[in-house]
C-alpha cells in the first residue's frame, strides 16, 4: 500500500465526511447520537473547507485519512477505522510538522483514550485541561503541544 499526502480537494469532500463519521462512531462511544448528529453536521456542513486539510491517499486515490489545521493546531485528525494502527496518523502529522516548523497543538478529548495515547506516544505532552469542548458540551478537552528542537 503507498500513502500520498495531498491538499485537500473538493470532489472528495463526502469521502471524508464519512472517514470522519465512521472514526467517531468507532472511537468515540462517549458520545450521545444527538452530539453525533450535531457534530456530523458541522463537519459535513462546511469545517473541512474552514481549515487547511491534508489528505493520506492510499493506492494514489482513496482516502485513507485526513488531518485538518488551524495555522500550527490540528483541529482534526481521522483515519479510515480499515486503516487504524498503520501509521497513517503519524504521516499526516509528520506532513504538518514538516509544512508548520515542528510545533503543533492539539485538543484532544479526554474520554478518548486511544486517541491521549496516540498523541502522547508521538511526543505530545498536555498542558492543559478544559472541563468543556470547544462547542460548549461537556466533554472534557486535553490541551497538548508537541515541540521539536
Amino acid at each position: 500500500m503507498t500513502i500520498d499526502i495531498i491538499a485537500y480537494q473538493e470532489k472528495l469532500h463526502d469521502q471524508l465526511v464519512d472517514i470522519w463519521y465512521r472514526a467517531v462512531r468507532q472511537t468515540h462511544a462517549f458520545l450521545t447520537e444527538e452530539d453525533l448528529e450535531f457534530y456530523h453536521g458541522i463537519v459535513g456542513g462546511g469545517a473541512l473547507r474552514e481549515v487547511e486539510v491534508w489528505l493520506a491517499l492510499r493506492d494514489h486515490q482513496v482516502p485513507a485519512g485526513f488531518i485538518g489545521l488551524d495555522g500550527s493546531k490540528i483541529e482534526m485528525l481521522f483515519v479510515d477505522p480499515a486503516y487504524h494502527g498503520q501509521g497513517i496518523g503519524s504521516r499526516l502529522i509528520r506532513h504538518a510538522e514538516s509544512i508548520k516548523g515542528g510545533t503543533l497543538q492539539v485538543d484532544v478529548n479526554e474520554q478518548n483514550d486511544g486517541a491521549c495515547a496516540f498523541y502522547k506516544r508521538y511526543g505530545f505532552v498536555q498542558r492543559g485541561r478544559s472541563e468543556l469542548d470547544g462547542a460548549g458540551r461537556p466533554y472534557p478537552l486535553l490541551h497538548m503541544d508537541l515541540r521539536r528542537i
